[in-house]
């Protein structure tokens, strides 16, 4: 095995190992912009603007990520989203 192969190996592996999750809302009829706005805010940590810009994705396109990173920072992240009466899931 050559060098460069074995530099190849070690970074597909170290990028397998580092694959972030994300949290993905998905649209609904119930749930209005600021109630979802709002619930970004405060289980993303999102802008008041990136959180606005999210819930229109989520309006026109069905669904949006709005937030990656490791599954245990996310798995708080989305259980708030939930509980607030926002379908999401991680992926």
């Amino acid at each position: 095995m050559s060098t460069k192969e074995k530099v190849l190996e070690q970074f597909d592996t170290a990028t397998k190992e580092k694959k972030n999750n994300e949290i993905v809302v998905y649209n609904d009829d119930v749930n209005t912009f600021d109630h979802v706005i709002n619930t970004l805010i405060k289980a993303c940590d999102h802008t008041p603007e990136q959180a606005e810009q999210c819930t229109i994705l989520v309006h026109y396109k069905g669904q949006c990520t709005v937030k990656t990173g490791e599954l245990k920072d996310l798995k708080p992240r989305c259980s708030k989203i939930l509980e607030a009466g926002i379908s999401a899931e991680i992926i």
